[in-house]
């Protein structure tokens, strides 16, 4: 990467970090312990791949406002937690004092090695980053560090937006036609205009949020190779989907979609490490 490139990366992570701070505040008065996506797709799916045990050292890189590391220190792991954005740790602090889950939140950015390594090579039992490569310009010294920082038989779960259905290129769609009986039907649909080329670009997360933040699309043999180049393995993979339709059936969203996953979540282990998956006990919320 020449000098021009770094100097761009750096604007561009800079851009991110401001953008997360300035609405960390209305992401976690909308998400709070969990959403409908995080409550019903993304965390049982973690938590299934994860299989964290009591006592487990977990890293959750990307914390945000501290959701799913709270789930996982319930269940009994030991969580150090990070994120950039100072707001939203001030955030993810303030609701894990009120229930004292000793998670241990620290100021890191994901695209600095140097930080990443001094959290410890060899320290954590299981790396986790959910709903957050996404909005990362580069992830692969993220993958590359976390590669050293799992001790043996370490993995790394992560959960993004489903690259071939979830992307900048995809729009919702319904149309409404006669059925048998001669009645109006509405079928919903996901419509794809790219999937291997999609650019860098804004979108919102959430209805109502106060400014879009930046998408990086990463097609699946771009994203897997990331972490293939940085010795890990791919051995557990889900597609969640809603399983129940939203009551009105002309609205525009996920749930009215059963049969197309919003969100993909993937296991990936060192390419010489076995791993045994504890199960956790309790259900998600």
């Amino acid at each position: 990467m020449d000098t021009r490139d770094i100097t761009t990366q750096a604007r561009l992570s800079d851009e991110v970090r401001q953008i997360w701070d300035a609405k960390a505040a209305f992401w976690d008065e909308q998400m709070g312990e969990g959403n409908q996506f995080q409550l019903e797709l993304i965390g049982p799916a973690v938590e299934r791949l994860l299989g964290v045990g009591p006592g487990e050292r977990v890293l959750d890189a990307g914390c945000g406002n501290g959701v799913s590391s709270r789930r996982l220190a319930h269940l009994g792991a030991e969580v150090v937690a990070f994120d950039f954005s100072a707001r939203f740790l001030e955030l993810a602090r303030a609701r894990s004092a009120e229930r004292g889950d000793g998670i241990d939140y620290r100021l890191i950015d994901a695209t600095d090695e140097r930080q990443l390594l001094a959290l410890g090579e060899g320290q954590f039992d299981a790396v986790i980053s959910t709903m957050v490569l996404m909005d990362m310009p580069v992830i692969d010294v993220l993958v590359r560090s976390a590669a050293r920082l799992l001790s043996p038989g370490g993995r790394f779960v992560i959960a993004v937006p489903h690259p071939a259905f979830n992307n900048n290129a995809v729009t919702l769609c319904a149309e409404m036609a006669d059925n048998r009986e001669g009645l109006l039907e509405t079928t919903h649909a996901v419509k794809s205009t790219d999937y291997l080329g999609v650019p860098a670009g804004k979108g919102t997360g959430m209805p109502g949020e106060p400014e879009p933040h930046w998408y990086f699309h990463r097609p699946l043999h771009e994203l897997c190779g990331v972490f293939f180049q940085a010795g890990f393995v791919l051995d557990g993979l889900e597609e969640p989907a809603f399983l129940t339709r939203e009551p009105d059936p002309r609205r525009l969203s996920w749930s009215n979609i059963p049969g197309i996953p919003p969100v993909l979540v993937a296991r990936f282990v060192p390419r010489s490490g076995t791993v045994i998956i504890r199960r956790a006990s309790g259900h998600a919320p």
